[in-house]
């Protein structure tokens, strides 16, 4: 899945944000992005909260260890249109 071209900022906007806050055009937006929330564990119950997102996975990588947080403790996900057209 490849993203539209949008701007650093126009994605920044999301960080810290939680995933089922996202209005329809918001899901459209980040349509072709990647986004990265905190992996579930039994010890905490993370929040959704987009930690990174960004055009790929590695991207996100990126920002995450950027503000010195762990990969390994976050789960990517591709965004994906949020319905399809007919």
């Amino acid at each position: 899945m490849r993203a539209a071209r949008k701007t650093t900022d126009e994605l920044a906007q999301f960080v810290g944000r939680p995933f089922e806050g996202l209005s329809l055009a918001e899901r459209w937006l980040l349509a072709g992005c990647w986004i990265a929330t905190e992996r579930y564990s039994p010890e905490r119950l993370p929040l959704r909260i987009m930690e990174a997102v960004a055009p790929s996975a590695a991207a996100c990588i990126e920002q995450l260890k950027v503000r010195g947080l762990d990969p390994a403790r976050y789960e990517f996900q591709a965004m994906e249109q949020p319905y399809r057209p007919s």
